[in-house]
């Protein structure tokens, strides 16, 4: 079983983004993975803005990242690119913190002017920090994402996301089974 951790990069408490990446956690777990997800805004902002990795919620979540064998990291797009609460951890990340991890960018935003965030501004910096494989990102518009009590919906244009999970999904079983035992 692969382990996943899910990084949801948004500021604000009733983030579509946030509620997303939980419904993405939930897919993937039905495809026999464990799937932390990690809200950003929930880790103490001191700790954070103070780039304390010795404070045991960055810590713990530095440590999950080591272990882990993927990766999803969704934020909302802010000025062009992934939100600054994310930002914020991903400095903190060692350098290499993604080596060996096959990474999911996922950004949602509100124009389609912003699609090329994913390519332009979050896979750089996935890279940076050493992903083996970052797959195709996905852009979602706020538009095709509704909150319910339960999470979040996806109408069909949001839905190719689902497929780029999945195929998320595959590659992490693919190298899996690469790994010998």
């Amino acid at each position: 079983m692969s382990s996943i951790v899910a990084l949801a990069g948004s500021p604000s408490a009733t983030s579509r983004t946030v509620a997303l990446g939980e419904q993405l956690a939930e897919r993937l777990r039905t495809q026999a993975h464990e799937v932390r997800v990690v809200a950003v805004r929930a880790l103490p902002a001191d700790a954070l803005l103070g780039a304390d990795t010795d404070h045991p919620a960055i810590a713990e979540v530095i440590a999950a990242l080591a272990t882990a064998d993927g990766v999803v990291v969704a934020s909302p797009v802010y000025k062009a690119a992934y939100s600054g609460v994310l930002k914020a951890l991903l400095d903190l990340l060692p350098q290499w913190a993604f080596g060996g991890k096959v990474v999911l960018p996922v950004l949602t935003g509100g124009s389609p002017a912003h699609a090329l965030a994913v390519d332009y501004a979050l896979r750089p910096v996935l890279s940076t920090l050493g992903a083996d494989h970052v797959v195709q990102g996905a852009f979602v518009l706020d538009e095709h994402i509704a909150r319910t009590v339960h999470g979040v919906e996806l109408d069909a244009a949001g839905g190719s996301l689902l497929e780029v999970v999945d195929w998320f999904s595959q590659t992490l079983h693919a190298n899996a089974a690469l790994v010998p035992s």
